[in-house]
């Protein structure tokens, strides 16, 4: 009887231990991210159907304003070149021959037009739910688990974004005098480090006030995403 009750306590404190890495893995969503830009007059419509992909749980959606369309009169309110360089990296893996606005990319493997929301979620059913490795944030830190890693390795991504719908009125350029509803608006992009299979862990440092926190492990040069998280 008694080792009976010594074996239901430890199943007990089995069941109630935290969730490692390797536990959290089947969890992880399929990454989405929009390049957009504010002076681009065929983006709105890719912004409402990101808007609408957020609200799927199994889904991570990313907003990076591009700063290459500038040039018509508005200059984005979130652009920042290093969102413009990591559309660009995308482009020979995908087999195309520059970026494009409004463009989807689905865990850095497929990619759409963002305005064509039945395309993109084809993608998004179609896509690979990655199991390793797992990512699991904590605070400040981001610990990845073991995998079978690229030769090369993966880089670790830190990405800081806004959850909320937020609404910027445009005052000139293409969009004139419209008022642009943005979503998960990536307000962060920061490499962290290099994954090569064995367990690891990155520090992230503290999130700036509201914003949330997302990791992505991805294949050098604008490869496949091995693995994600948000918190």
């Amino acid at each position: 009887m008694k080792t009976n009750q010594l074996l239901l306590g430890l199943a007990v404190l089995v069941a109630l231990a935290p969730a490692g890495p390797s536990a959290a893995a089947d969890n992880q969503p399929v990454v989405v991210e929009l390049f957009t830009s504010q002076g681009c007059s065929s983006c709105p419509p890719a912004n409402a159907n990101l808007i609408s992909l957020s609200q799927r749980n199994d889904v991570l959606v990313l907003s990076f304003a591009v700063t290459y369309w500038d040039y018509l009169g508005w200059k984005d309110s979130f652009g920042r070149p290093e969102y413009t360089d990591r559309q660009r990296i995308y482009e020979p893996a995908l087999g195309q021959r520059g970026p494009f606005t409004p463009q989807m990319v689905v865990n850095g493997t497929t990619t759409a037009v963002g305005n064509n929301l039945a395309e993109v979620e084809r993608l998004i059913d179609g896509a690979h739910r990655t199991t390793t490795p797992a990512v699991v944030l904590g605070g400040g830190y981001v610990e990845v688990g073991e995998g079978e890693a690229p030769a090369d390795g993966a880089d670790v991504w830190l990405v800081q974004y806004d959850p909320n719908v937020v609404e910027v009125p445009v005052q000139r350029g293409e969009n004139t005098g419209r008022t642009l509803p943005h979503t998960h608006v990536v307000h962060l992009l920061r490499h962290v480090g290099e994954w090569r299979g064995g367990a690891a862990r990155f520090e992230t440092g503290d999130e700036a006030a509201g914003l949330r926190t997302a990791v992505l492990v991805q294949e050098r040069n604008g490869g496949p995403i091995l693995g994600a998280a948000t918190d």
